[in-house]
Parts: C-alpha cells; sequence; structure tokens
C-alpha cells in the first residue's frame, strides 16, 4: 500500500502565505527608507550604511531597545482591530532608546502565529510602517513565524527592535541631576502599552463590558483601550537641540514609581504632585471598577504621564514653551529632592 506523501502544509506551515504576506509589506517597509537603507525587507539581513546616516556625528554610540506590547493584543484580537497596535510595538521600543537621548535609525519586528493570514500581518506591519515613518526610522527587517500548535486560534504575538544613535557627549544619562531640578511630565494618550493584565480583568470580567460596549461618556470599550501609545521622538528630540536635558524616563510597567528615577545618581529621589495634571477618564473608569488602590493604580499604570524630562529650575519656561511648540501637552509635575531613588507623593 502507497502511502500519500506528507507536506509542511499538512502540518500547518503554509509557505505560499508566508510569501504572500511578505509581499504585502514590503511597500510598507520602502516607505520608511532613510538615509543609510542599503537594502531592507526580503533578505536575509537588513543592510544599514552608518557613515551615511550620521555624517554630522563625530562620535555616534549606538542605543538598542527591544520590547512587546503584552495583553493589549489580547484586546486587538477580541475587538478584531489591528491597525493601531503596530504603533504601540514601534513606540515602546523606540521612546526607551529615546531616553538616552538617541535617533532612531533602524526597525526589525517579529511576528508569530498558529496560523498565518497574510492579511491581518500585513494590517499590522502597515501600523508599524506609519509609526515608523512618524519617528523617522526605517523599517528595514523582520520574522514573520507560523507556528502551529504554540497558539490559540487568532492569537498572535509581537515583537519589536529599534536601534539608535546619539553623539557620545550628547549621551542622556541622569549622571548631573541633582536636589532642585525640575520633572516635566508629557501626557500620555491613555493606558499605552503596560498594565493591560489587570485592566482587563477590571473592564471584562468585574465590570463585564464587551469591546463595544460604552466605557464613558460616548468612548466604547475597544476605542479606550487600544488608543495608541504616543510617540514622543520628534518633539524630544527637536528639545534636545536648545534645552539642556539632565534624565528622561519613558513611564512604562511600574508606572512613575518605577521608572522615573531610574537614571537618578545616589542620594536624590522625586516627589510629584499628582494635581498637576489631568487624568484621561479611563484611569478612574478602572480605579472605580475594580475597585484598584490607588498605590496599586500607580505601579501598575502611568496615569497620564507618558514620558519625563528633568531640567534644571531656569530652563522650565523654556522646555514648557518649546514642547507646546511641538504640540505636546507638557506639565510640571514635581521636583528632584534628597533621598534614595524612591518616587513621593505630595
Amino acid at each position: 500500500m502507497t502511502k500519500t506523501p506528507v507536506t509542511y502544509a499538512d502540518a500547518g506551515v503554509n509557505i505560499d502565505a508566508g510569501e504572500e504576506a511578505v509581499d504585502r509589506i514590503v511597500g510598507a517597509a520602502k516607505r520608511t527608507n532613510i538615509p543609510g537603507v542599503v537594502s531592507g525587507v526580503g533578505g536575509f539581513g537588513g543592510l544599514f550604511a552608518l557613515k551615511e546616516a550620521l555624517g554630522s556625528l563625530e562620535d555616534p554610540v549606538l542605543v538598542s531597545g527591544t520590547d512587546g506590547v503584552g495583553t493589549k493584543l489580547l484586546v486587538a484580537i477580541e475587538a478584531d482591530r489591528h491597525d493601531t497596535i503596530g504603533q504601540d510595538l514601534v513606540a515602546m521600543c523606540v521612546n526607551d532608546i529615546l531616553t538616552s537621548g538617541a535617533r532612531p535609525l533602524f526597525f526589525l519586528d517579529y511576528f508569530a502565529t498558529g496560523r498565518l493570514t497574510p492579511g491581518h500581518m500585513a494590517t499590522v506591519v502597515e501600523g508599524i510602517a506609519r509609526a515608523c515613518e512618524a519617528s523617522g526610522c526605517a523599517l528595514i527587517g523582520g520574522e514573520t513565524a507560523e507556528l502551529p500548535g504554540m497558539y490559540a486560534p487568532r492569537h498572535y504575538d509581537l515583537a519589536g527592535f529599534a536601534v539608535g544613535a546619539v553623539e557620545r557627549s550628547r549621551i542622556v544619562d541622569g549622571r548631573r541631576v541633582q536636589v532642585g531640578d525640575s520633572i516635566i511630565g508629557l501626557a500620555s494618550s491613555g493606558v499605552h502599552s503596560n498594565g493591560y493584565s489587570l485592566a482587563r480583568k477590571v473592564i471584562f470580567e468585574v465590570m463585564g463590558k464587551k469591546p463595544g460596549d460604552l466605557l464613558f461618556d460616548k468612548v466604547r470599550v475597544a476605542d479606550a483601550l487600544l488608543t495608541p501609545t504616543r510617540l514622543y521622538v520628534k518633539p524630544v528630540l527637536e528639545l534636545l537641540k536648545s534645552i539642556d536635558v539632565k534624565a528622561m524616563a519613558h513611564i512604562t510597567g511600574g508606572g512613575l514609581p518605577l521608572n522615573l528615577t531610574r537614571s537618578f545618581p545616589p542620594g536624590t529621589a522625586a516627589l510629584v504632585d499628582e494635581r498637576r495634571w489631568p487624568e484621561p477618564p479611563v484611569f478612574d473608569v478602572l480605579r472605580r471598577g475594580g475597585p484598584i488602590e490607588s498605590d496599586e493604580m500607580r505601579r501598575t499604570f502611568n496615569c497620564g504621564i507618558g514620558f519625563c524630562v528633568v531640567v534644571a529650575q531656569q530652563d522650565v519656561a523654556r522646555t514648557l514653551e518649546r514642547l507646546r511648540r511641538s504640540h505636546e501637552e507638557p506639565f510640571v509635575i514635581g521636583e528632584v529632592t534628597a533621598g534614595n531613588g524612591e518616587v513621593r507623593y505630595a
């Protein structure tokens, strides 16, 4: 008896779908090209010429970062909306390397799923490409993995990798932060990409909401939870041209308490006054819906501040003016105090 040959497709991997997916995203990736891109999506490796991109830098230092978007993906999957999750991925990476003063140069992504749907993946990557364009960096490569049996139906995972550069003498590392310096916070768009395991538990389990239900005012659950993470690259890089920024922080998992003072020198801490900025309404919904205690809110969510810069008091007015000129919403949220790295609330 002759046995029927077994194929890779029989095992759940569709090579043709993978090729179609790559074909669909090549155009989006090419739109992100900047000086320095030698070759991008489609080869074994993306090539990038540093001299072409960094000709003005005398002693450039590369800065790298990698991240994902956590269980925010489950909200996107449940709502069947995948057009903004790519911005979340890019923002989580480029905002991180921005804290060193780095300009993002190029980005790579990793997309893994149990069964590949080319159109679905193309929507995600299109969002990644748009965010790369907005951040001034090139999408030069990535990996698409079809892994039968690894994921539940319709589920997928994302990871991103960003590389940037900064002049060695212009690295922002927090070493010069001193007592009396001012902390300026930039508004977040909402929950961003951290704390979603708790947010989902409160909204979907405790409150019994569905993605299409109203959450507050006329805003539906999916709209509130899938608002993309803000990209701070362009306004902050513009700020660095004229302001002596001593430290920066991307407010992600752990909120202000675990991120604000990460680069502060020994002997310093932060005093923050939450009354100095408006909190997006989604956080009050979460606080009341749990309920969630104040300390837990602060250690889980950004609570309305997505990025912070530390400057000398005499530079505050100019810093606020320049950030507003870049269409940011900056707030003087606190000051540097003596301490051991803690973040205290007024």
